[in-house]
């Protein structure tokens, strides 16, 4: 019998915010509760700076930055809408019109690209291949001097597979443009050095890594030509106006420096243990994303089932406490199978198909094999009922 009542296997949309967090976090709102601007007029006001400054040093010691490049936001959303948006408006006056994303972007990337048409931009797309790896060539054919950003996420969302983040940035620098990363879903799941992998601008976000929502950072290399897109105060270096969200900013900072490598081994056993299961019982699945496990994000594995609807999967195992995500249409406000993986190259049938397991550090092996068990009875109920396996 498993221990937990429900099985959470979405976190690579969120996860549990960890409990030494929350607990630090709390001092923020009933304690420390200052807004950092008053730290040239009390103590209270000091203390909250002090605390932003040391989740600021935490980030930057993370990727080898300095603290100062590293810019707080609401998360990795408005990190990727400053990063687009910040060097396009700071760049209006140049030659330089062009902006080149990957066709498996998250929406806050493609859509914050493609609001720029109007000011004159050009974007062009990025073809991957069949298991999510962005075409270099095709970015070397794509780039010229005339290209004022190259925007590729570090690991994908969905599929998990993790970019040849040093060899685009090559090719972005060759040509004198901005190299940025939406690194949301590879903070800490991998390591990023921004100098070594000469990457420009970064988003990410607390609520991936067990930190609370509604905070995240874009980490700006020095000397890079950007513009603030919310008017207000001088906040962060006069680059994001608003009140900073200190306990959350607080809260970031925390879970980045108790983030665990030993827990992070203990999630990638688990994911390795849930596929080899799944393919020992289960017939007719397809792995999707990286097939070198090196190459993916820990936290995650996203397969497809034969002849079934993957929204189909996820309501019937939510009936049964275990809760996973599908990249189906009917699961989508747009109504259309998952852009990642037709980009791709794969068939509707497969994406509506696909089931993404996410994984984090508080599941135990009991918790995989009653996925397993459980998996594995909806999958041969729904086959009995699709006339397409018939």
């Amino acid at each position: 019998m498993k221990k937990n009542l429900y099985v959470y296997l979405d976190s690579n949309a969120t996860t549990r915010v960890d409990d030494e967090v929350a607990k630090y976090i709390l001092n923020f709102y009933t304690n420390d509760y200052a807004v950092a601007s008053s730290q040239f007029s009390h103590t209270p006001g000091i203390r909250a700076k002090d605390a932003i400054d040391k989740s600021r040093y935490l980030i930057a010691k993370a990727i080898n930055s300095s603290p100062e490049e590293v810019i707080f936001t609401s998360g990795a959303t408005e990190s990727n809408n400053l990063a687009i948006k910040g060097v396009a408006f700071a760049n209006l006056n140049s030659k330089r019109k062009k902006i080149i994303v990957s066709k498996i972007e998250h929406f806050s990337v493609l859509h914050t690209a493609e609001s720029l048409e109007k000011f004159g931009f050009e974007i062009e797309y990025l073809n991957v291949n069949h298991e999510g790896f962005v075409d270099l060539n095709h970015l070397a054919s794509l780039i010229d001097d005339n290209t004022l950003l190259v925007s590729i996420m570090f690991a994908n969302h969905e599929v998990g597979t993790i970019q040849d983040i040093k060899n685009a940035s090559e090719i972005a620098h060759k040509y004198g443009a901005y190299f940025h990363t939406d690194a949301a879903v590879a903070f800490l799941q991998v390591p990023i050095d921004v100098n070594l992998l000469g990457i420009d601008l970064m988003s990410i976000t607390a609520h991936k890594i067990y930190g609370p929502k509604g905070v995240g950072a874009l980490y700006i290399r020095k000397g890079t030509k950007i513009e603030k897109i919310i008017e207000g105060g001088y906040q962060e270096f006069n680059l994001r106006a608003g009140t900073e969200n200190v306990p959350g900013i607080a809260g970031f900072g925390k879970a980045v420096e108790i983030f665990s490598q030993e827990d992070l081994k203990k999630v990638r056993n688990l994911r390795d243990y849930l596929y080899e299961q799944i393919k020992e019982n289960i017939s007719g699945v397809y792995l999707n994303g990286a097939s070198d496990f090196n190459k993916r994000i820990p936290n995650n594995l996203n397969v497809s089932f034969d002849y079934i609807e993957g929204e189909s999967v996820v309501l019937h195992l939510d009936m049964r406490g275990i809760a996973v995500i599908t990249g189906s249409a009917c699961f989508s406000r747009s109504l259309q199978a998952s852009h990642i993986l037709l980009a791709m190259g794969f068939t509707h049938e497969r994406a509506h198909g696909s089931i993404r397991f996410g994984l984090h550090k508080y599941l135990t092996k009991e918790d995989i094999d009653w996925t397993v068990e459980n998996v594995k009875e909806v999958v041969e109920k729904l086959r009995k009922l699709s006339p397409l396996s018939k």
